[in-house]
């Protein structure tokens, strides 16, 4: 099991657009992933589980990666995260 800490950094959070891109991304992995923030954990492939946090900007997030393809799923994570869900570009 991975975990890592993250920042919403995006400046709408994550919204519904940016939850989908999350729930998209994540799709073809085959390892458990769960977020964890303001107190609530979700299955991070879930929209409805996702949209349920309602991380807005400045928000930390606990990440937990759980399976055979655990450190990709990590990587492509942190990646859009990173990437501020491509939203500010």
């Amino acid at each position: 099991m991975l975990e890592r800490e993250l920042t919403v950094s995006n400046r709408l959070g994550l919204h519904a657009r940016a939850t989908a891109k999350l729930v998209q991304v994540l799709a073809p992995f085959r390892c458990a992933v769960t977020l964890q923030a303001k107190g609530r954990e979700v299955n991070a492939k879930s929209i409805m589980g996702v949209m349920l946090l309602a991380a807005g900007q400045g928000t930390p997030v606990t990440v937990r990666t759980d399976g055979v393809d655990e450190a990709e799923a990590m990587q492509a994570v942190v990646d859009l995260f990173e990437n501020r869900f491509d939203e500010d570009a």
